[in-house]
């Protein structure tokens, strides 16, 4: 139980091992062990931000482990609409939960919220930060299709700017070595910060824009939106929204054991005409967004060791 009671704010207060040890009960999960390891636990589910497979998914291996919830599902059914602040909310709902998971518009606030609450804090994403609980389901099923992430040639594509899913996933990697194609349009490029993060760790990396021409190199193409909401110029927006679609008319540019994932919601990048090609694993992968966060779950609230 090392893991009872830590924070999962971001991929920056983690390391391998924490990784590949939820990779491991991530697994027994989904055999069916585990069963009910966290009834009697209550669980707040904040969402301050709309989302559909995260909450879902959270609410479902809420219900797996053998768990309550209590929560919202928009900032305006909480009482921060009528000007609670953020700590004020917190430090109310730290009185009712065991564990709390939040989605936030603002960067920083899972952060904030860590610092305030008792119990442990799990990020469902903040802004155009980070991601941790959907990076932990897309190295499982890496894990599960690939049967490892070291080494492996992973292309990244689509919104690397504010992708928060991205930006959490790029770090992650980092710790096994995988080598990386960076695929997006000039003003979608990964944020410089990244980049450092990726040259101080000695991995290898590439910045395209056209993912045909290495496709046949990449044992993953993970795919992202361009993000509508992350944008404050429309003109802008409309610049790239259609920068990428995976076709029938293109996918023949990957190899025949390339995966293609994507952490969905999908706009026009990904054509449902190619929805049954054994390459396109994404709902597969949405599927496993239930095992890893019971198997999160379970580890911070000591119930699963």
């Amino acid at each position: 139980m090392k893991y009872k009671g830590i924070d999962i704010i971001s991929l920056h207060d983690l390391d391998r091992s924490f990784l590949d040890y939820l990779m491991k009960k991530t697994k027994e999960v989904k055999e069916g062990k585990w069963q009910n390891a966290c009834k009697g636990k209550i669980v707040a589910s904040l969402f301050f931000e709309p989302s559909t497979r995260t909450k879902l998914s959270f609410d479902t291996a809420i219900a797996l482990t053998g768990a309550s919830v209590i929560g919202f599902s928009s900032a305006a059914a909480s009482s921060t609409s009528k000007g609670e602040s953020l700590s004020d909310t917190i430090k109310t709902i730290d009185q009712y939960a065991d564990i709390i998971v939040m989605r936030h518009s603002v960067e920083g606030a899972a952060r904030r919220a860590a610092e305030v609450a008792n119990a442990p804090v799990i990020n469902a994403g903040d802004g155009a930060n980070q991601h941790p609980t959907q990076t932990f389901l897309d190295l499982f099923t890496i894990f599960e299709l690939k049967e490892r992430v070291d080494n492996l040639k992973i292309g990244l594509m689509g919104d690397l700017r504010f992708g928060r899913t991205i930006h959490s996933l790029v770090m992650a990697l980092s710790f096994y070595n995988a080598e990386l194609y960076l695929i997006s349009p000039s003003i979608l490029k990964l944020p410089s910060y990244y980049l450092d993060y990726l040259d101080s760790k000695g991995i290898k990396y590439h910045e395209l824009e056209d993912f045909t021409e290495v496709g046949n190199e990449l044992d993953v193409l993970y795919c992202t939106r361009i993000q509508r909401e992350r944008f404050a110029d429309p003109v802008e927006y409309q610049k790239v929204a259609n920068s990428y679609e995976i076709s029938r008319d293109n996918i023949e540019s990957l190899a025949k054991n390339t995966i293609i994932l994507h952490p969905l919601p999908r706009v026009n990048e990904i054509s449902p005409n190619v929805d049954d090609d054994p390459r396109s694993r994404y709902f597969y992968q949405a599927k496993n967004g239930v095992y890893t966060r019971a198997a999160l779950l379970g580890i911070v609230a000591g119930s699963i060791s």
